[in-house]
Order: structure tokens, then sequence, then C-alpha cells
């Protein structure tokens, strides 16, 4: 598998049993589908057409023959399970220009939007204390650099002190 730490090239397809952790990568900024099939060869071959890297922790679908690129987790703790990605494909991760750069729920490109156009649809004391929000389009939720974007910092941090 080739090592590529530009997060506009390396994208993911995370199989059924790695829901958390599809959820955390969006988080970092990588591109992470997770689709409704859990059908091996569907995919497989969403995986290929779309070149992304296959995370599963089904061990079935790693014996089939000409496989996508995939990385095979191991543990069922996303905490480990993020480790595995970042250790495995020697990902480097940028706190402060990507984390929220996706929508963690959708996965669309987020987009910086003015403080103006959010007054009113973030909770008052957020629209006082923030200067810089996003938005996902597709979701129509608004995100922000706030105690909860600290919290997840931290715990990022401190998971890759113990690497």
């Amino acid at each position: 598998m080739k090592e590529n730490n530009n997060k506009e090239e390396i994208k993911f397809l995370a199989d059924k049993m790695l829901g958390k952790l599809t959820k955390w990568l969006r988080i970092l900024g990588y591109d992470t589908t997770y689709p409704i099939s859990d059908e091996d060869i569907t995919l497989i071959l969403t995986a290929r057409q779309e070149n992304r890297i296959l995370l599963t922790r089904d061990t079935n679908l790693i014996k089939r023959k000409n496989i996508c690129d995939y990385l095979f987790i191991k543990s069922d703790q996303w905490e480990e399970q993020l480790l595995e990605v970042i250790g495995g494909l020697k990902l480097i991760i940028d706190f402060n220009s990507n984390m929220f750069s996706r929508c963690s729920l959708c996965n669309t490109p987020t987009i910086k939007i003015d403080k103006k156009k959010v007054e009113g649809l973030v909770p008052p004391y957020v629209f006082l204390t923030q200067n810089e929000f996003v938005y996902c389009p597709s979701c129509q939720k608004y995100y922000w650099r706030g105690t909860h974007w600290q919290r997840m910092k931290e715990k990022i941090k401190k998971l890759l002190s113990k690497k």
C-alpha cells in the first residue's frame, strides 16, 4: 500500500463495524465514507472506483482475491482503531487547519462562514465568545472551536502520546 500524507488524496471507506472510527477520521479531516451496504463485493468495488482505502474488521473480506487497498483493523475500541490507522498509514495529524474540515455526520466538506451570518443560528453565548465558524451545507450544521473542540483535540493528543 502506498504511503501518502496528503489529505486530499487519502480517502477511506469504513465497513459497518467501524462507525465511531469513521466519525473520528472525519473530525480529523479525512474523507471517510460509511456505506449502507456491507456486502463484500460492493465494498471492494466502491473502494476501487472511488480510490479509497478500505478499513475493515472482517477477516473473511480480506481473504478475497483481488481485494482493493485495505487496512485490517484488529481492535474493537475506537481509540485503538484510530491509532492503528494513524500508525499503519503513517498519517500526520494537523490539529490547526484540518479538524472539522468535514462534517462528522455526513462527510461533506465544511465551509467557512462569516460570524454575522450565524447570529441567531448558534447559541447566544457561542456567538459572543467565538469568532470562527464552519457550516455543513448538507446537514446544515454549524461547528466552532469551543470547549468541545479543545476536549477532542486533547483526547487525540493524549491518545497519540501513547503510540
